[in-house]
């Protein structure tokens, strides 16, 4: 069957001259319908009728926990039991559903597509040997802090030692243990500090300690995101921005309610941010595109339709409450996610691309920052 999915070619990083360039295409696309979990397109016999795996339980999300993450379990992809990195006030964390739209937004939006529709960019099984998304791992105390070596962006970047697991995921790496490239991001949540570590294009070495083109600490318990972090600096994000808090994650998913802002590309921005970004990533200056940070939120008068699943409806309904935040270069409307192998991919991939840009407006960008 050939693979209904498309793939997500993404221009990475650059900083003021353009200089952050990503490792190479993200490998984070969707896979055929027979990974899916979506089940068989053929009727089945009256006679001899398919079994179908029961639907999986998903405890209720507990009351939000805004910036403190103690209690989310531990390991790859780990409930975070109802925490919700930073303080309910956060930028993330904000309603922006009556805030004002931006003057330019229709030319805004037009420039990243009125009839493209959203792509999960992530998903279940695996696709070109790789998990599907952004995955993450939340360890505790106990997890020992090696050193980071930091081979590009040293002077943008909080040193190390952290606590990165000699087996934490790798964004794109291949369940064959085989050669792989992309933006091959690491994500780590220290629930017991509340902090969390990021690093891009990294690589294990043979002594302990990784290899990453530049990475950054993010404090989850405070609106100080990242004590020391400068104007115009980057982190494993294009934008400068944390990138776990703007995932998409099953367990917020189908508990019916994602508490936060979500992460997006796009192919074209330009040379400039909005807070709470902190970085950009082109050389254009032309005002028609989209300055790193932009938020876009899913218009009041958009109706989410009933027969969506309960994921599709609940990302849809982050989207009214809390927006979206431009956050790399890549493929335009791709929606950052965690890989589980609970989502369903032909759904997921069904409702949300039925979604259009022309369905979006910009929040009012205030504070942009241009050369």
């Amino acid at each position: 069957m050939p693979n209904p999915f498309t793939q997500s070619a993404r221009a990475g990083h650059a900083n003021a001259s353009v200089r952050y360039l990503s490792a190479g295409l993200l490998v984070s696309l969707l896979v055929g319908l027979t990974a899916c979990g979506g089940g068989s397109s053929e009727p089945s016999s009256p006679a001899t009728p398919t079994p179908t795996a029961p639907t999986p339980t998903i405890p209720p999300v507990p009351r939000a926990t805004h910036g403190d993450l103690r209690g989310a379990s531990l390991g790859v992809g780990a409930h975070l039991n109802g925490a919700v990195p930073f303080p309910a006030d956060n930028a993330w964390n904000t309603d922006i559903s009556n805030a004002p739209t931006d003057p330019n937004s229709d030319t805004l939006i037009a420039s990243i597509g009125l009839t493209r529709g959203l792509h999960p960019d992530f998903g279940a099984g695996l696709y070109e040997g790789a998990p599907i998304g952004i995955p993450y791992t939340v360890v505790d105390s106990s997890q020992p802090r090696v050193a980071i070596e930091f081979t590009d962006y040293g002077d943008e970047s909080n040193p190390g030692p952290y606590p990165v697991p000699a087996d934490a995921p790798i964004e794109g790496q291949k369940a064959d243990g085989s050669a792989f490239g992309g933006d091959r991001h690491v994500l780590v949540i220290d629930r017991d500090a509340n902090r969390l570590y990021e690093i891009g294009n990294a690589y294990l070495q043979n002594d302990g300690h990784w290899r990453a083109s530049g990475g950054a600490v993010f404090h989850l318990d405070s609106n100080t995101v990242r004590p020391g972090g400068q104007p115009g600096w980057t982190s494993a994000d294009a934008a400068g921005l944390p990138i776990f808090p703007g995932l998409v994650r099953y367990d917020e998913a189908a508990s019916g309610s994602i508490r936060h802002a979500l992460r997006f590309t796009v192919s074209n921005t330009r040379r400039a941010y909005v807070p709470p970004a902190t970085h950009w990533a082109s050389s254009n200056t032309s005002t028609h595109l989209p300055p790193m940070g932009m938020r876009v939120r899913l218009k009041a008068g958009f109706a989410i339709p009933a027969r969506f699943s309960t994921e599709s409806k609940a990302i849809l309904q982050s989207m009214k409450t809390y927006g979206m935040l431009v956050a790399d270069n890549g493929s335009n409307w791709f929606v950052s996610g965690a890989p589980d192998a609970r989502w369903n991919n032909e759904r997921l991939l069904k409702e949300l691309g039925s979604v259009k840009g022309a369905d979006f407006e910009v929040v009012r960008m205030d504070g942009l920052v241009t050369p």
